[in-house]
């Protein structure tokens, strides 16, 4: 909304949103909109109401005193649920979005407790994305688990939290008379995924998200189907606990909770400064994919519990803890297009054209959309309001369209029938899923192959980026890769920006390149299926460009871990003309790639495959992966049923590691890879 609009007519606006997002979100467990859309239209609610409290006033007044959307902790409690009241109630948590708003925070808390007093200690959790619940005990027996709810009442949901493997049902002797037990529900992303196969396996609709599939597990009416989806339970806090250990500090609560009988969360950290706290969020920032589980945040608490007691709480909120937010990984913009873009081998690609959106740490303005049939699926149009996602290095997509925003008299995309490049009729090939642009000439698809050819793991030639190759390409002076060596560079004096310094920067670039490895020159060529591995496999086995240029499909097959789409793709490549030509001006370009050396180790590998998660003091990723395929093994870079076993240095990715185990799969230390890459055999 625009900042010159009426006080009063934003703020009710804002209600408005707010309480329809809180209803889908704690009562339908069904969010339209990012955590992160939601978060900025509370935060813009309450500075308004901040601004303005005698309209605040007034318009609680016409809603017969209730209170502002903007300042309910959740949603209120489904009627298809006995109500639960808690004795202690369930707050909500403030956020910060920024270090220079955790640190006001942080300093509003030491004015108020005066000069006497000072915070020595903070502890840090993680924000687990999940949903809140309250366990109850009495005698030691579990008799009763409520979501938060509005707060203050929340839903009994003791049937399906009955099932989480996580939740003991009975405390060990000597348990209070009465405890009880605040912490989250989630669900795994290993689980999520496993629960999403069997979804599209049955011809089911998947599930969004893991926090959506934990919400709708826990509030199954049916606590069996509960307990299929193989729930978790993180504890992070007490709510009423009777005749209990007097515990001075929040974290004393993570051990009385572990001789409870629960598992407590790892990852959290007790400091002396804020400057350790924004070291901690950092550190996470950078870990926030290597969990199994989803996590959006930090939670910043002051560790003393006469401190926490002293500085109380807001109506929503305790003053003595903040929820950092991790830039959020999604959020919604508009859809303002869906162009193609045409690909080096002429697969026509449609993306999203969006208004600039901050997302995963970047300003993205396009997204992938993949295919048609992907557009179609998703049923995303111009003029949308989408939800953008973007986790960790991944390409930015478009997860679906904002359904209640849709404009009216919006159709559905079509597909074009013409490449927008050349013109040429687009064609879908039977049983694929991309459109192509056949014409082997359209001007996207030559600067495309020159780019993929020059690009760093191919034939990586500095000076010769997008720009000067468009240049080139578009005033004729190339047509293909092999036209890259044997043009007189002289001709740059003619454009704008080419002067004695630039020429003989790309000189000497090309100089370099000419003795790239063999299947870097292989893969720079861009065969269709022929990636950097396969590349590699082929340059291993034929030794030269001229020897695998007249290789017969039957050969190509005979070569371990290729197979009969690839061969049959080397082979026809090969045999055009035009592959013909470029390999003739290569040739006299003076292009003499480098043939690999034969490995001369023991083949202990031979057929086996290992993958590496994590730093090696004595190998870096590339050499471990060397050692493996220098002894005959494959190295890939995932775990699957085939891997013989798993090695993990320090900081291994904990999906991969977690897969390995569900599968029973060996994992190695170092001293084991050694013992492995001599003997072929595991250690004992």
């Amino acid at each position: 909304m625009a900042k010159d609009t009426d006080p009063r007519e934003e703020i009710v606006e804002l209600r408005a949103q707010v309480a329809h997002h809180l209803h889908l979100y704690h009562e339908l467990d069904a969010p339209e909109i990012p955590d992160a859309d939601f978060d900025q239209l509370v935060h813009r609610l309450r500075a308004l109401e901040d601004e303005h409290p005698a309209l605040v006033a007034e318009l609680n007044a016409d809603r017969a005193g209730s209170a502002s959307p903007g300042q309910q902790v959740g949603g209120a409690p489904s009627a298809a649920f006995a109500p639960v009241t808690h004795d202690v109630p369930m707050m909500s948590l403030d956020n910060a979005f920024d270090v220079d708003e955790l640190r006001g925070w942080g300093e509003r808390l030491e004015r108020r407790l005066g000069d006497e007093r000072t915070i020595d200690l903070w502890n840090i959790e993680l924000k687990f994305d999940g949903l809140a619940l309250s366990i109850r005990y009495e005698d030691g027996l579990l008799v009763r688990a409520a979501t938060r709810g509005d707060g203050s009442t929340g839903e009994d949901v003791t049937h399906t939290v009955r099932t989480i493997a996580d939740i003991p049902h009975r405390l060990p002797a000597g348990a209070p008379p009465v405890v009880e037990v605040r912490g989250e529900a989630y669900m795994r992303k290993s689980t999520f995924d496993a629960l999403n196969d069997a979804q599209e396996a049955a011809g089911l609709k998947p599930y969004v998200n893991p926090r959506n599939a934990a919400a709708g597990s826990i509030r199954q009416k049916d606590a069996a189907v509960a307990a299929e989806r193989g729930l978790s339970f993180w504890p992070y806090q007490l709510g009423r606990v009777d005749d209990g250990p007097e515990l001075l500090r929040h974290s004393d609560t993570f051990t009385f909770l572990e001789s409870l009988g629960f598992v407590v969360n790892d990852h959290h950290r007790i400091v002396s400064t804020l400057d350790d706290v924004v070291a901690f969020i950092r550190e996470y920032e950078r870990k926030r994919h290597d969990l199994d589980y989803e996590f959006d945040g930090v939670v910043v608490k002051v560790d003393e519990l006469d401190m926490q007691r002293e500085l109380g709480s807001t109506a929503r909120a305790p003053r003595w803890a903040i929820a950092y937010k991790l830039p959020p990984e999604e959020r919604a913009t508009r859809l303002v297009d869906i162009p193609i873009s045409i690909g080096t081998n002429g697969s026509a690609t449609p993306y999203a054209l969006l208004e600039p959106v901050f997302v995963g740490g970047v300003t993205v303005t396009n997204a992938t959309l993949h295919n048609e049939d992907q557009v179609r699926a998703k049923d995303v149009r111009p003029g949308d309001m989408v939800i953008v996602r973007r986790a960790g290095d991944v390409i930015p997509e478009v997860v679906g369209p904002v359904l209640s925003e849709r404009p009216a008299g919006s159709t559905a995309w079509e597909f074009p029938t013409e490449c927008p490049m050349c013109s040429t009729a687009l064609v879908r090939p039977d049983g694929e899923a991309r459109h192509k642009c056949p014409n082997l000439d359209c001007p996207a698809q030559v600067r495309g192959r020159i780019e993929h050819f020059a690009q760093r793991s191919a034939m990586d030639i500095e000076f010769f980026g997008e720009r000067t190759i468009d240049l080139l390409v578009t005033e004729g002076v190339i047509s293909d890769v092999g036209d890259v060596f044997e043009f007189d560079l002289e001709v740059l004096r003619s454009f704008e920006g080419f002067g004695d310094t630039s020429i003989d920067n790309l000189r000497a670039a090309l100089d370099r390149s000419r003795t790239r490895p063999l299947g870097k020159v292989i893969f720079g060529l861009a065969i269709p299926h022929v990636g950097s591995s396969n590349a590699a496999l082929l340059a291993k086995a034929f030794g030269s460009l001229q020897s695998l240029s007249h290789a017969t499909v039957e050969q190509i097959e005979a070569i371990d871990g290729l197979g009969t789409v690839i061969a049959e793709s080397v082979v026809e490549w090969f045999s055009t003309d035009g592959a013909q030509a470029i390999l003739a001006k290569l040739d006299s370009g003076g292009v003499r790639p480098v043939a690999p050396e034969v490995s001369t180790l023991e083949p202990t590998l031979s057929g086996k495959s290992v993958v590496v998660s994590g730093g090696l003091a004595n190998y870096g990723r590339a050499e471990a992966k060397a050692a493996i395929v220098d002894r005959g093994g494959k190295a890939p870079g995932s775990v699957s049923k085939s891997t013989f076993a798993l090695v993990v240095g320090n900081d291994p990715g904990a999906s991969k590691v977690t897969k390995a185990e569900d599968l029973g799969i060996p994992i190695l230390d170092e001293a084991g890879f050694e013992t492995l890459l001599e003997t072929g055999e595991l250690p004992v």
